[in-house]
């Protein structure tokens, strides 16, 4: 139960990021306010998909880290729909959002760069620094790179369910173990 409650914490802190994005004009403050979601995920030891994905082949836990893409992604859906509710400018929004979205190569690379930018941002978190929460996470806002949890918040505002989302979270594990394969034995120095 305890897994479940944290996915759904992490879920609701992802959905607030994801809202802000909708409804705050300016790209850039969205994407840096964003990271107070992961911050608050990672502080409080949350369960995000997108940030313990990466680690499986660790931890071994596998079938923890379905119940928290299954935690994250019902949290995010469902306040989606309640986000819905605000106003038919957040739906239209959100809407067009999930209208870009295709299944392309570049699609899944985008994807796999979020996993990427994930790993390395928990990661850099675990070894005593905020920067690549601080500076990872702007950055895949703003190059457009697609995280499976904040997706599936849009597609819930959107009152919609796209395929893609499949690819996303592919992409993004893919992304994260990947670069956990390539950087597994080396130590971070200050």
């Amino acid at each position: 139960m305890d897994t479940l409650r944290k996915s759904i914490a992490a879920g609701i802190m992802i959905s607030i990021g994801a809202y802000g994005i909708l409804v705050i004009e300016n790209n850039y403050a969205s994407a840096l306010l964003f990271t107070l979601g992961l911050l608050t995920i990672c502080k409080l030891k949350l369960n995000l998909f997108t940030g313990k994905c990466g680690f499986v082949l660790e931890n071994k836990k596998w079938r923890e880290l379905w119940l928290i893409l299954l935690g994250n992604l019902a949290t995010g859906y469902l306040l989606g729909l309640a986000y819905s509710t605000i106003s038919s400018e957040l739906v239209d929004a959100a809407a067009a959002k999930v209208s870009t979205w295709n299944f392309t190569p570049g699609f899944f690379i985008k994807s796999l760069l979020c996993g990427v930018l994930m790993y390395i941002a928990v990661k850099l978190y675990q070894c005593g620094t905020i920067l690549g929460i601080i500076i990872g996470i702007p950055l895949f806002i703003l190059c457009g790179f697609q995280h499976c949890i904040a997706n599936v918040v849009y597609m819930g505002v959107a009152r919609t369910i796209h395929p893609s989302l499949l690819i996303a979270i592919v992409g993004n594990m893919a992304g994260s173990l990947l670069i956990w394969y390539f950087t597994r034995d080396l130590s971070i120095t200050e």
